[in-house]
């Protein structure tokens, strides 16, 4: 059994089945936070309404029977639980059925929010880790050696993702192609974190540089995944590397963590011994403790296994046909179940910079400039002094709809819902921000403006003490209020 078991990525599967439980975790902890205020019974985009006009079939979801805030509740702790037990090691103490059991139930459980999420869970990482934790729940548990075809495949996910992400910048906006993307991006992307102003000030040969790496690592390092080891190994702490400079300089939710973690499916123990050699060299020449020798393994666990990569290759077929077409598709599924999904991000680089600042007006007369204050969010820009902070792997979902919300998408049913919460000072939507300036009052008046922003110069910074410059730019929504009942 050689050929579909292997005693040489023991501690791959060990980081690979509690990374993406981790995950798993955030997710649900985050779902528990926020899916509510946003799309629970007297949210944004309330649930049952997209159920009553969008069928199973194309969104396949628990909720399709019935929802409630309660019942979204207790399938994010029971989610939260399960994931847990394998963060800590418990399900894979177990026969080979039971983190597989585990993974599907998480599968299942957050394909069900996932599929009803609307625009609050359109970002490619959620379909990523969908498709992540099906996989790895046929990584079996201590009982049996790791199954060999499941570690290609997560492979074949890393390649997809970083290929195909790398494809995308090259058929994108010039900026990839003449190395002046990143002039711009640590500034423009959607929610900078305490590291972004300082990178954005490095010299300009850094910022070419910093491209030419992205090139490097997304177009050339991929294919080296399947090569014979050191070489895989290698090319995935390449990208590990890769990864960690983004989780420094970025807030991309758990796009950059599950990437790290699945990278690692190229790595095997000797690689791990030979590191922890270079640290303590007294482990160099430790045996490998904990790996399971392969042997015999159950007759069902290799039907299934191999059953449901074939399935998996059948379903590859779209997702690679795209890598390739001229006009190629990014972050799409090509199936309700989110399974073998494209990838990708920022195929063009925005330039400006442009913040959408809700604000609350006190007085009955809109026109008085001094009753207007600001709400303040979590995550995205807002008042200059205030210093990005770092939210990363936990996802703000409002506050990423606000960054492209300003770029001028046409999908702002959502936001009109968000003023109509605010003039009436739920307190659910208010728990989404960081302020309310009427301490859950309702105000009289609501009005979204826009401004262009940009970091400020150490000069600017010295001076004044504020992280942001902004200039007013126009009004996207005049003040607005509640009709008389």
């Amino acid at each position: 059994m050689d050929w579909f078991a292997t005693g040489d990525y023991t501690l791959a599967r060990e980081i690979l089945q509690r990374g993406i439980a981790a995950i798993f975790l955030i997710a649900f902890v985050s779902a528990h936070n926020q899916f509510p205020a946003l799309l629970g019974d007297t949210g944004l985009l309330p649930v049952r309404r997209f159920t009553a006009v969008v069928p199973f079939r194309r969104a396949p979801s628990l909720f399709h029977w019935r929802y409630s805030d309660r019942m979204l509740r207790a399938l994010t702790w029971a989610g939260s639980t399960l994931a847990a037990t394998v963060v800590l090691g418990l399900a894979q103490l177990g026969p080979a059925w039971l983190p597989m059991l585990v993974f599907l139930l998480l599968f299942a459980g957050y394909l069900s929010i996932v599929n009803v999420g609307q625009t609050f869970y359109s970002f490619g990482w959620e379909s990523l880790l969908v498709e992540a934790g099906f996989i790895v729940a046929f990584l079996g548990s201590n009982a049996v050696a790791t199954p060999l075809p499941v570690l290609l495949f997560l492979r074949w996910l890393v390649f997809r993702l970083e290929f195909g992400a790398g494809l995308i910048k090259l058929r994108g906006g010039r900026e990839w192609r003449d190395l002046t993307a990143l002039f711009y991006h640590h500034e423009t992307q959607p929610m900078p974190n305490p590291v972004s102003w300082f990178v954005h000030h490095l010299p300009r040969w850094f910022h070419r540089g910093e491209v030419l790496a992205n090139h490097a690592v997304q177009l050339g390092l991929p294919l080296l995944l399947f090569a014979p080891q050191p070489v895989a190994s290698i090319a995935a702490g390449l990208i590990v590397l890769s990864q960690l400079w983004l989780v420094v300089t970025g807030n991309f939710a758990w796009l950059n963590w599950i990437t790290i973690v699945l990278a690692f499916a190229a790595v095997d123990d000797a690689s791990f011994r030979w590191l922890g050699g270079l640290i303590l060299p007294g482990l160099r020449a430790a045996p490998p403790g904990g790996s399971t020798v392969p042997g015999e393994q159950p007759l069902w666990f290799v039907v299934v296994v191999l059953a449901v990569v074939v399935l998996l290759l059948v379903l590859s077929y779209w997702p690679a046909r795209n890598l390739f077409r001229r006009r190629q598709l990014m972050n799409a599924s090509f199936n309700p179940f989110h399974l073998v999904n494209a990838y990708g991000a920022f195929g063009t680089v925005t330039k400006e910079r442009f913040e959408v600042i809700v604000e609350g007006g006190a007085s009955a007369d809109p026109q008085d400039a001094t009753a207007w204050r600001a709400y303040e969010f979590r995550g995205k820009p807002g008042d200059p002094a205030r210093l990005p902070g770092q939210f990363a792997p936990y996802h703000l979902r409002l506050d990423w709809l606000m960054w492209f919300l300003a770029l001028g998408s046409r999908d702002t049913a959502w936001f009109e819902a968000f003023l109509a919460r605010l003039l009436q000072a739920d307190p659910a939507t208010l728990r989404l921000l960081a302020h309310d300036p009427f301490a859950g009052q309702p105000p009289r008046f609501v009005r979204a403006r826009v401004f262009r922003y940009r970091f400020s110069t150490p000069a600017e910074r010295r001076a004044e003490q504020v992280w942001w410059v902004r200039t007013e730019v126009g009004t996207l929504v005049p003040p607005v209020t509640l009709p008389p009942e």
